[in-house]
């Protein structure tokens, strides 16, 4: 098949794009760099022509709740719009698990009307919600820190590897649209707290992490519920402790 990947050329655009590759389709990865611009909409006819399944992770430049907004909602409408008149056959959107679970967060709000924008389109599609990245861990944890502690929840996440991701958009992406949600997760459950305090010590960070259920992730504080997977999940394979142990600094 023909796929087309937009932001195709961040953290999960180029794993999905190899992945695929290797399973013998044709890959485009589009992305502002290469002449597509979801939000303004340039670049887009051309780009998807021939297409038959799009896969759209990408993520806004900016987290500031009336920019992630904005970026959300243009880029998702333009590209539907495209995808329609080009003929896709499927649109898969990469998501995050337990987004109406915290309306608090702009970021979190924004990635529910991109959801509901989806569901509202004519062309057919699969939304994967995926939990947090082990990949990211480092920037909650600098977004987080006051001199040299780390203040945050001890809510209950389930984080997974860039790897898992992009291995399961590119089995959704080869299957036939859902019209619906699915989840994909990590195989291990951690308290956000024990897992920087992990993660640092991996890197030989000196930074003490601190427990604080009052600290804010992207603007909203957190429970064991809030960014959980259901028991439905996708699992990927990748252990907190290999992935560590793959990233070794």
């Amino acid at each position: 098949m023909k796929v087309v990947i937009i932001g195709g050329s961040g953290l999960i655009g180029k794993k999905l794009a190899a992945a695929l590759q290797r399973a013998g389709h044709e890959v485009i990865a589009a992305s502002p760099s290469s002449g597509v611009n979801t939000v303004t909409g340039e670049g887009l006819a051309k780009v998807l022509t021939g297409a038959e399944v799009v896969v759209d992770v990408t993520n806004s430049p900016s987290f500031e709740d009336e920019a992630v907004m904005n970026f959300f909602k243009s880029s998702t409408e333009n590209l539907l719009a495209a995808e329609l008149a080009a003929g896709v056959r499927h649109h898969v959107a990469l998501s995050v698990v337990g987004s109406e679970r915290v309306p608090e967060s702009g970021y979190f709000r924004a990635k529910v009307v991109q959801e509901s924008i989806i569901k509202g389109s004519k062309v057919p599609y699969t939304i994967v919600r995926a939990t947090q990245f082990f990949e990211f861990l480092s920037s909650i944890a600098h977004v987080s820190t006051q001199g040299q502690t780390v203040r945050v929840s001890s809510a209950q996440l389930q984080p997974m590897a860039a790897d898992d991701v992009a291995q399961a958009l590119a089995k959704v992406a080869t299957e036939a649209p859902l019209n619906e949600t699915c989840e994909v997760a990590g195989p291990q459950s951690f308290r956000l707290d024990d897992l920087l305090r992990r993660t640092l010590q991996a890197s030989h960070d000196p930074r003490e992490v601190v427990q604080d259920d009052d600290a804010l992730y992207f603007g909203t504080r957190l429970n064991d519920e809030s960014l959980t997977p259901g028991a439905s999940a996708r699992i990927g394979m990748t252990s907190l402790e290999s992935w560590l142990a793959q990233n070794a600094t």
